[in-house]
């Protein structure tokens, strides 16, 4: 066995980042083992990978007006009603899974903050995924003074309807090294 220096360390260290930054590093009996992920290759358990310019609009608006009718016209039951699939599979780590826990998430949080709002800047398809660029405000202090600045990602089904969501947000910053608008 080698002794551990501080040289040694940083290469391991190198090497981690490296592997992830690549795909998918699992350790394994004190072992790190590269295994290859395809990141053009869809989501896990990604069932369609739809191709058409109709399909893929269609799921773009229909993302989009799930979660505006969701949260900007606060009515999650209809948004679920008409945009909501078989199933919802939740990864933010503050919300449960299915359609019940999100109506109750949205309801709750829009009684709490009426003002809220999230307004889609910008809206990308490919196959069964949707990914909107947004800004969130009127909901202090959970969005900021500011506002949020708001990446979700919804999976689709086959007939464009929301069975999947994740999302990350950060606040807006107070300046700008380069004057651009992040949202």
């Amino acid at each position: 066995m080698r002794p551990v220096t501080p040289s040694r360390i940083a290469t391991l260290v190198a090497a981690l980042t490296l592997g992830l930054s690549l795909g998918f590093v699992a350790i394994r009996h004190g072992e790190a083992q590269a295994q290859t992920v395809d990141p053009f290759g869809g989501v896990q358990g990604s069932q369609a990978c739809t191709r058409s310019r109709h399909d893929l609009e269609r799921n773009k608006r229909n993302a989009m007006a799930f979660y505006t009718t969701a949260f900007n016209d606060k009515n999650p039951r209809r948004a679920v009603r008409l945009y909501g699939g078989n199933e919802y599979i939740q990864h933010n780590p503050l919300a449960a899974n299915g359609f019940d826990a999100f109506i109750s998430f949205v309801e709750s949080f829009t009684t709490a903050f009426p003002d809220a709002h999230i307004d889609i800047r910008r809206v990308i398809a490919e196959c069964d995924l949707v990914v909107t660029h947004a800004l969130a405000t009127g909901a202090v202090p959970v969005y900021t003074e500011l506002g949020t600045k708001l990446v979700d990602i919804f999976r689709m089904s086959a007939t464009g309807k929301v069975v999947e969501h994740w999302d990350v947000g950060a606040a807006i910053s107070p300046t700008s090294a380069n004057g651009n608008p992040e949202v």
